[in-house]
């Protein structure tokens, strides 16, 4: 699982340049689906973080991480989001959380803002 600066899994990139028709198709009904949610983009950030926990897709996990930040979350949010699938999913979800926090934190030192407001609880 290597991440490229923007965060993006080794495998979604080859997936985004090797396949840009494909790439560009699942883009569109991604940003498709985003727009038909009712969710707000902070909580959709935060389910999804938390699908991604259950399901143990750890590669996803760096990305949505910061958007989650980017969206508002705090870094309790973040932990949060990935342990809420404990009781249904077991304590695999747990294998996300370092790459949760990391991706976290590594937003914030490279520049990115704290969410406006935002304390860890």
């Amino acid at each position: 699982m290597s991440e490229q600066g923007s965060g993006v899994s080794a495998a979604f990139q080859a997936f985004l340049d090797e396949a840009p028709a494909a790439a560009a198709a699942w883009m569109e009904a991604v940003q498709d689906l985003g727009a038909a949610s009712a969710l707000d983009p902070k909580t959709a950030a935060l389910a999804y973080l938390s699908v991604l926990a259950a399901l143990r897709l750890e590669s996803g996990v760096p990305f949505h991480a910061m958007l989650a930040r980017k969206a508002g979350a705090t870094r309790a949010e973040i932990v949060s989001a990935v342990l809420i699938g404990l009781p249904a999913a077991g304590n695999g979800v747990t294998q996300c959380l370092p790459a949760a926090l990391r991706a976290y934190d590594d937003a914030g030192v490279s520049g990115a803002a704290p969410p406006a407001g935002a304390t860890d609880r």
